[in-house]
């Protein structure tokens, strides 16, 4: 089995401070590559189809490295619409029912994060199944954690416990989006619907992950894969 999946390369990446002047940051190389080919790798790998990236800084720089590629852009030309709004944007692309989502601003080692999820996904119980580390095992991650599951694998809001970092990949059913007034909005909405439901889910990642979010990140991000001889 395999889905569609959505990869999110629209933001600023403001964090990343003059390595963002001029491309944007899924254009950053690390190890070679530059950030959104790590991601499509991982989609490649698993067959995943229709994929869709959305863009909006920089654009033209995205849309001229993937051409030639099966790939379609969703370019969110007026503002960037955040998770929950980009991905609502890209669903005529996407097609019906559960898709994949992916950050493209991380790298990863162990069991590839998408064949987890898809492994692991179980549409009679799940609306939502999101792959997690310990908060002190995702590296580049600043916080004590997102979520908490339970001993069925259901997620909680970490509300300050020491927790599971959410990691940037899931599998998600879409419906709820279309409820949702706002125009520009985060995937925590939705989410959050599906907890108070008992359907949103986590799994904790076979491998290493390591945030690429500020420039530091790049050395770290790189000794990982290193590590790892990926």
């Amino acid at each position: 089995m395999t889905l569609p999946l959505m990869v999110f390369a629209a933001g600023f990446g403001t964090r990343m401070g003059a390595l963002t002047a001029h491309q944007p940051k899924p254009m950053i190389p690390v190890a070679g590559r530059p950030l959104i080919d790590h991601a499509l790798g991982l989609g490649l790998a698993v067959g995943a189809g229709p994929v869709v990236v959305n863009t909006h800084y920089l654009a033209d720089q995205i849309a001229h490295h993937l051409a030639g590629r099966p790939v379609v852009l969703s370019h969110e030309a007026e503002e960037i619409l955040e998770t929950g709004g980009g991905l609502r944007q890209a669903l005529p692309h996407l097609g019906q029912g559960p898709v994949m989502t992916l950050n493209s601003d991380a790298v990863w080692t162990g069991l590839n994060p998408l064949r987890q999820l898809l492994d692991q996904w179980d549409p009679a119980r799940m609306d939502a199944l999101l792959l997690l580390l310990p908060a002190d095992q995702a590296r580049g991650y600043r916080g004590t954690g997102d979520f908490v599951l339970d001993a069925e694998g259901r997620i909680s809001r970490a509300k300050g416990a020491h927790g599971m970092a959410y990691l940037g990949a899931q599998i998600l059913r879409p419906e709820g989006l279309h409820r949702i007034p706002q125009r520009v909005f985060s995937l925590n909405l939705l989410w959050d619907e599906m907890i108070a439901k008992g359907r949103a889910f986590g799994m904790v990642h076979q491998g290493g992950w390591c945030d690429v979010g500020r420039p530091e990140g790049i050395a770290e991000a790189e000794a990982l894969l290193g590590a790892k001889d990926v």
